[in-house]
């Protein structure tokens, strides 16, 4: 399981873009067990990028986004950003 970001963990940021990945998940149906397996990441780093734990990187933000068929600058948008 991953730990959270000993120094970002709860970043508004984060928080913001974990709440927009959720929130795009829930609205097309696909579960979290789902996507992380589309993403080919684990069920608990999608959780903890849900919930703002982790500062996710590039590659798995991008991995996400393709799995809900969303522009990495939508979900941007989506978290404010």
């Amino acid at each position: 399981m991953a730990k959270p970001s000993p120094n970002y963990s709860g970043d508004p940021m984060l928080v913001a873009i974990g709440i927009a990945i959720r929130a795009s998940r829930l609205e097309k149906g696909v579960s979290q067990e789902s996507l992380a397996l589309m993403t080919e990441l684990d069920r608990s780093y999608v959780g903890g990028i849900e919930r703002g734990e982790h500062n996710v990187g590039m590659i798995s933000l991008k991995k996400i986004c393709d799995s809900l068929e969303l522009k990495l600058s939508e979900i941007m948008k989506l978290a404010g950003h």
